[in-house]
Formats: C-alpha cells, sequence, structure tokens
C-alpha cells in the first residue's frame, strides 16, 4: 500500500486504500466516500488539523460518513488512532443484494400421492449377504458330517466280533451306484457253505433321475451255471462252496445274463436285519400291511413264520393284523418273508420292496442323524459288505434324500411273464426272456 503523506490521516489511508482496491464492489455511499478521500488526498479539500479538531459527531458529518461510522463506531467516534473500523478482508466483497419480492402465493392443485418406488439393494450388498449365508451352510454341514462320523465310529467300535466282507470284484454302472442286497435264511446252526439267498435285489443310488430305483429277482429264475440249470438263489450258494466267494458268484450271473454291472454288496441275516431295525428305529417301522387272499378269501390278519421268536424259545408262529402299524425288527422280517398267501412269492417280493421301500423313506428323519449313525455304525460292524464307511457318509445322505422324490420297483420276472422248467435237481423252475429284461433294466437306468 502506497502511503498518502499530509493530508490524509493514518486511518483515512487505510480506508483509502480499501475503497480502491474494491472499486468494483462499492454501493453508492462508498462511492461518495471514495470520491471525498480522493479529494482530500490531492488537497482539494482542506486538511484537518488532528490536534485541534473536536470529535465531529454524527450531525457535522457528510450523509456517506454518518452511515460508515454508525456501522463501526456505534456508540461515539473515536479517534482514528485509537480505533480502527473492522475492515472486511479483501477477498471478495458481493453487492449487497436488495430483498426479493415475495412471491404470490398459489394454489397448490391436489396431486394424488403416489407410492415411493421400492429402493432396490445394491448387488454388493445381495453377495455379502450370499458369501454369509453360504458360509454359515458350508460350517453346519461340516460340524454334522463330522458329528455323525463320530457317532458312527462310536457304534462300530462298540461290537466286538466284526463280519468280514468276501472277495468281490465290483464294477461301476453307467448312472449311479448298483448295490445287490442279499437276505440270506442262515441260521445260526447252518454253515456258510448252506447258506440261501432268499431275496435279491439290486438298488441303484444316485442316478441322474435323483430317484431310488430297485429291482427283485425271483429266486426261481433258472440261469445257466458251468453248463447246467440253477435256480438263481443257489448261485449263492454254490460260490460259498467254491472258497466262499457267493457273493461274488451271484454278481457274475447276474451280468452274463442280464447285463447289469454291480459295484458293491450287503448280506443281511436274520438276527442282523431284526437287530438293525430295532437299533435304527427304536420306536419301529411305520408300515401298512397288506396281505393277499388265502385260498380265495379276504384276511384281517395273517399267522406268519417266526423264526427268531421259535428259535428264542418262543411260539413258531406271529399273528400280524392287516393296516397301518408300527413293527419291530421281528415283526418286518416276519412280515417281508411271509409267501403263503394267494400271491406266493410275487407277495412276498411285493412286501421286501414295501419294507426297503419304508426303510428308506424313514431314515432321512433329521432327528436320526446321529442317534441314527451309531445304530448304522453297530451295524455296519455285524454286516458283510463292501461299502465303506467313508461311501455311506458322502454316497448315504444324498440317497436318504432321493428316497423322498420317489422310488421306483420292478420285479423280473412279472407276474405271468414266464413258463414252467425244471433245473437240474427237476425241481420246477421259472424260465424267462433275459434278452428282453436286459433290455427293460437299461431302459430303467441299472446298466
Amino acid at each position: 500500500m502506497a502511503r498518502n503523506t499530509g493530508n490524509l490521516t493514518h486511518h483515512e489511508e487505510l480506508r483509502l486504500d480499501y475503497l480502491r482496491k474494491n472499486i468494483y464492489y462499492l454501493n453508492d455511499n462508498e462511492e461518495q466516500e471514495l470520491h471525498y478521500l480522493e479529494q482530500r488526498a490531492q488537497g482539494l479539500v482542506g486538511p484537518s488539523r488532528r490536534a485541534s479538531r473536536p470529535k465531529p459527531s454524527y450531525v457535522d458529518l457528510p450523509s456517506y460518513r454518518k452511515d460508515h461510522e454508525r456501522e463501526v463506531y456505534p456508540n461515539s467516534l473515536a479517534d482514528e488512532d485509537d480505533i480502527l473500523p473492522a475492515y472486511p478482508r479483501e477477498e471478495r466483497r458481493r453487492k449487497q443484494r436488495r430483498p426479493k419480492p415475495k412471491p404470490m402465493k398459489k394454489e397448490i392443485p391436489v396431486v394424488e400421492e403416489i407410492a415411493p418406488e421400492p429402493k432396490i439393494r445394491k448387488k454388493g450388498k445381495k453377495v455379502k449377504w450370499f458369501k454369509r449365508i453360504f458360509k454359515l451352510a458350508f460350517w453346519v454341514i461340516l460340524l454334522t458330517l463330522v458329528g455323525m462320523l463320530f457317532m458312527f465310529i462310536k457304534g462300530y467300535t462298540s461290537v466286538d466280533h466284526k463280519a468280514e466282507a468276501e472277495a468281490f470284484q465290483g464294477q461301476k454302472s453307467q448312472d449311479g451306484v448298483n448295490i445287490l442286497v442279499l437276505g440270506t435264511d442262515n441260521r445260526d446252526e447252518d454253515t456258510p457253505e448252506m447258506t440261501r439267498t432268499d431275496s435279491i435285489m439290486v438298488v441303484n443310488i444316485n442316478n441322474a433321475d435323483k430317484k431310488i430305483k430297485m429291482v427283485s429277482f425271483m429266486r426261481d429264475i433258472l440261469v445257466n451255471i458251468q453248463d447246467n440249470d440253477y435256480k438263481l438263489n443257489l448261485a449263492y450258494t454254490l460260490g460259498q462252496q467254491n472258497g466262499h466267494r457267493g457273493a461274488e458268484n451271484l454278481r457274475q450271473v447276474l451280468k452274463e445274463n442280464f447285463g447289469i454291472e454291480i459295484q458293491h454288496y450287503v448280506m443281511i441275516d436274520f438276527s442282523t436285519f431284526a437287530t438293525a431295525i430295532d437299533t435304527i428305529f427304536p420306536n419301529g417301522v411305520q408300515m401298512d400291511a397288506k396281505f393277499s387272499t388265502i385260498d380265495g378269501q379276504v384276511v384281517s390278519s395273517v399267522e406268519v413264520p417266526d423264526d427268531l421268536g421259535f428259535a428264542s424259545g418262543g411260539s413258531p408262529y406271529q399273528t400280524i393284523q392287516v393296516g397301518p402299524q408300527r413293527m419291530n425288527g421281528k415283526t418286518l422280517l416276519n412280515y417281508a418273508r411271509y409267501r403263503s398267501d394267494d400271491e406266493g412269492d410275487y407277495g412276498r417280493t411285493r412286501r421286501q420292496q414295501e419294507v426297503m421301500s419304508a426303510i428308506m423313506t424313514q431314515i432321512k428323519d433329521p432327528t436320526k442323524l446321529f442317534t441314527g449313525s451309531e445304530a448304522l455304525g453297530k451295524v455296519y460292524a455285524l454286516t458283510p459288505t463292501t461299502i465303506s464307511p467313508l461311501f455311506m457318509l458322502t454316497n448315504g445322505l444324498p440317497a436318504a434324500m432321493d428316497a423322498s422324490k420317489g422310488m421306483v420297483q420292478t420285479t423280473i420276472p412279472e407276474n405271468g411273464d414266464w413258463v414252467d422248467g425244471y433245473d437240474i435237481y427237476d425241481g420246477i423252475g421259472l424260465q424267462i426272456d433275459f434278452e428282453k429284461y436286459s433290455q427293460r433294466l437299461a431302459e430303467l437306468g441299472f446298466r
């Protein structure tokens, strides 16, 4: 700032310098003040005598000075050296805006309220929630599997004498896993070489259709073994007599005659079956008992043979009522083995499929995940099988879930679709069309 000499006080010099720098933003009073100070600086207006001049009052000042002094000194006019006005900063001064006239009130038309559009969540939030749910589900499943494995091992180790599996050269099928399920009539007094297969069934699990598939083979089907005609249920016995390879011999016979590949086998005898049911289902298995006519007469109850009860000193027969009921292991076994109604072996095969279907459907109950795992461990220790615990863990749960989607059941041969024939012992058997049923099995997905 170039300081003026002589004519202006220090206060007036500061004021003049400020007005010059903000010349484009001055109002009317400030422009008059600038003009006045310019004249004072040039000596056109007489100099003031600071020492002798009395302090002016508001009345003696021009109008533009009155306004300025009222802003700076609201009470009185002080000496310029003692009090300087608080000038605005030398940044940017906006022109004073005149107050805008208030707009006239207009009638606002009534508009129907429109519901606000729903807020759309961002994609990032959805991804975060999905990750959290996925992690939670992963840990729940993992902990469940660990718990089931622990209970399975606990049940397995509780059995002292464990069954051993036979040599079995199983082969994988094209769709799912085929398991040979053998029900034997082995009793405590029987030797393995005299054991016969009371039921022969192949169960297909974890297939592309996501359904449990079962096919039962009638035990009296005539098959060629070593250039002789035997009933199918003797294939296991002949294999047992030839180096304890009963399950493997039956697997080869089914492959040669029906073209079906089997990967695993399970062999269940009377006592093991009853123990397994009572262990896994302490309250029994829900069944709807159905029998055919007997000698053409409709029955409401049937006396069925009770081998296990008789062996333990009880009655050789058990009465089973027709209709819905819960069956324990012994009753379920006797119901599945009965064949003295008018349907004969076909009635027994049908009941065996009903029992298998009920077991696989009801075992998926989540309340049996841990108690059922312990029971399965005990049953596994008592059952000759090539199924490993790892296979049961990885394939058992999906198979149990598939059971709820439906089960496909069939019998070979169908009732009446055979001609009578004779085996090597002149016993009456069933001669069937193997090519026809091989094609049927392929269509069902067993090959």
